[in-house]
């Protein structure tokens, strides 16, 4: 019983975060969720371009 003892004081002893850390931890995540987004989709569009001008020179 020790063991399930032990879990409890490790949460206890844990340092949750506040609401505001919370809401800036999400923010952060959205913006490299969008930045990233951005990157792949101009990734996406330039190896797109490149295909098809491969494929009409042929």
């Amino acid at each position: 019983m020790k063991f399930i003892a032990g879990i409890f004081k490790v949460l206890k002893d844990t340092t949750w975060p506040t609401r505001k850390q919370v809401w800036r931890d999400y923010i952060a995540i959205l913006e490299y969720t969008a930045f990233f987004t951005v990157i792949i989709f101009i990734f996406d569009k330039l190896l797109t371009l490149g295909l098809i001008e491969l494929i009409n020179i042929f």
